[in-house]
């Protein structure tokens, strides 16, 4: 038993080896899957350090722009400063994304009892936003490869 668990490991340790000392190119000359896109996101406007950006984005219309569950993709990310920018991959299409300051990291866009955002939140296009969430129509953008970017500016009301 003693043997074989030797020889295991001796294999394990040769194959991590040549992993990592196999030779590679530079990040900088991989290109990414075929079927997939770089979607870089700015956000700018954070009023303070607290919390992370949330962002979400969506492929339809279905569950735009709060039910992160119907969602292509969501998640929260630290941020310093007044700005931060995501690099997402995604499949070409049309997405229309939607940015938040969670501010007490809950993963929610915070209300007050009249409705009103008490976190900042912004979308794609930078829609004026008055009492109801622009449509997905009005937010969605065209992401094809190699790359996109977008800049999405946030609003506090």
């Amino acid at each position: 038993m003693k043997i074989t668990l030797t020889r295991c490991t001796a294999l394990a340790a040769a194959l991590l080896t040549a992993t990592l000392i196999s030779p590679r190119p530079a990040l900088a000359h991989q290109t990414p899957a075929a079927n997939t896109c770089t979607l870089i996101v700015h956000i700018d406007g954070f009023r303070n350090q607290k919390g992370d950006a949330g962002l979400s984005v969506f492929n339809s219309a279905d569950g735009w722009p709060e039910d992160n569950d119907k969602s292509f993709q969501h998640g929260g990310h630290p941020f310093t400063g007044t700005a931060t920018t995501i690099t997402l991959q995604v499949p070409p299409g049309r997405y229309a994304l939607v940015a938040l300051h969670d501010e007490n990291s809950n993963h929610k866009l915070d209300r007050n009892m009249f409705h009103i955002p008490k976190e900042g939140f912004g979308f794609t296009n930078n829609p004026k936003v008055v009492l109801s969430p622009p449509s997905f129509d009005t937010a969605a953008i065209p992401v094809a490869c190699p790359t996109t970017e977008t800049t999405i500016h946030l609003i506090y009301k």
